[in-house]
């Protein structure tokens, strides 16, 4: 292990001792004297219940629900750790809501079952009420796609970060990365490796960034891999994951076979999020002129930065904050549920994820090869994402008029 390593996880633990966790809850209104209790709490707070009782909406104007995000999570996929559970998916749940409250001035809270039960679905419907968005969190392929899908009914934001925040980072510095090496968005040929929650929703957002025909239209040729290689039509026993399927549906029109190594050949962009050193420097140079390379695997890439950079890629991203272009979900979420909870949205809709990924490529006003996206630290880069989200719902139809 790494001697830096060692010493975060050091300090990690004494922080956590320390503080006992890294979150607390503050009054709002103060609670000095027999007044401040009457209108905060009893009798006073009947008033405020009779009239939400009237109408649904005004929790949104009286209680937190206008700026509270539930992260929620059975723990079943959690970092690069696996199937821990809750309990010990905590202090990932907790340094997501701080981020959430630094960033996007929204209160999350960690809600962390103790592993996937099969009323998962109608626990998290039935904790909506206090919410005004559901951040689902490392829940491992293929329940998180179907968790997902069956909460979009409930009448506020439900978004798996780990998919679709991703999904909008990725989007933004490939367009970036577009910008900087003069390729056309267009005529990319783009191999995904990894079919898991991240490698599903990239290759689902490429294909529909259309929502901004002024910059690009949409991605004629995308081949996804996992593990077996090639996802293609023919492959034996496809039918048993519905959402290879979908992918083997939707992409790889020509019905390439084949390994890793055959998809890369010729391609642009090598897309990551699989596995470490799974990618070899001849690898990439059997790719296209200039290739684009975003090897994500935490904390080992599918490629290190140098040896990609030795074989010819023209720009290398990694979801590592030590090497440029750091390609992190961090970018994506504080704004797209500032934006959808500014909006009081029902939903996230395509939309709003093409206009967040949109507005995160052209906050860098001159990308270049080693600068294709902001730091994760820039504020005002949630600010920028939340306003373009919130007119997105707005055009889809998913914000309520209140």
């Amino acid at each position: 292990m790494e001697p830096e390593r060692e010493e975060i996880y050091r300090e990690a633990l004494a922080l956590h001792a320390e503080h006992r966790g890294k979150l607390e809850i503050r009054s709002k209104v103060p609670l000095e004297t027999r007044r401040d209790l009457s209108r905060a709490y009893t009798p006073g707070v009947a008033e405020v219940c009779r009239a939400i009782q009237k109408n649904r909406d005004l929790a949104y104007k009286y209680t937190l629900k206008g700026n509270s995000v539930a992260i929620v999570t059975d723990g079943s996929a959690v970092l690069g750790l696996g199937n821990i559970g809750g309990y010990a998916a905590i202090p990932v749940m907790e340094g997501k809501a701080i981020l959430f409250k630094k960033f996007a001035g929204i209160d999350a809270f960690p809600i962390c079952f103790e592993r996937y039960q099969t009323d998962f679905v109608d626990q998290v419907r039935n904790i909506a009420p206090c919410f005004g968005g559901i951040n689902l969190e490392d829940i491992a392929a293929p329940r998180c796609f179907e968790v997902e899908d069956a909460l979009q009914d409930i009448g506020i934001p439900v978004m798996h970060d780990d998919q679709h925040g991703t999904a909008i980072v990725v989007l933004a510095a490939l367009l970036n990365a577009c910008r900087a090496t003069g390729k056309h968005f267009e005529d990319l040929r783009i191999v995904i490796c990894g079919a898991g929650a991240a490698g599903y929703a990239i290759t689902r957002l490429l294909r529909c960034i259309g929502y901004s025909p002024d910059v690009c239209r949409s991605v004629k040729d995308i081949v996804v891999c996992d593990r077996q290689g090639i996802i293609h039509r023919a492959r034996e026993g496809l039918y048993r994951n519905k959402y290879k399927f979908i992918i083997a549906d939707e992409t790889n029109r020509s019905g390439r076979a084949g390994t890793l190594a055959d998809a890369m050949e010729g391609a642009d962009v090598f897309i990551g999020v699989s596995a470490p050193g799974i990618v070899t420097e001849e690898m990439v140079r059997k790719m296209n002129d200039n290739p684009i390379v975003f090897a994500m695997a935490n904390p080992v890439p599918e490629i290190m930065p140098g040896e990609a950079k030795r074989a010819g890629a023209a720009v290398v991203g990694t979801g590592r904050s030590d090497f440029p272009n750091q390609i992190n979900n961090a970018l994506a979420f504080p704004g797209v549920f500032r934006g959808a909870l500014d909006a009081y949205a029902t939903r996230i809709s395509d939309e709003m994820k093409v206009a967040a990924a949109h507005a995160l490529a052209d906050y860098v006003e001159k990308p270049h090869r080693d600068h294709i996206l902001p730091t994760v630290l820039d504020r005002d880069v949630t600010r920028a994402m939340a306003a373009a989200v919130r007119q997105a719902a707005i055009d889809s139809g998913c914000a309520r008029d209140l």
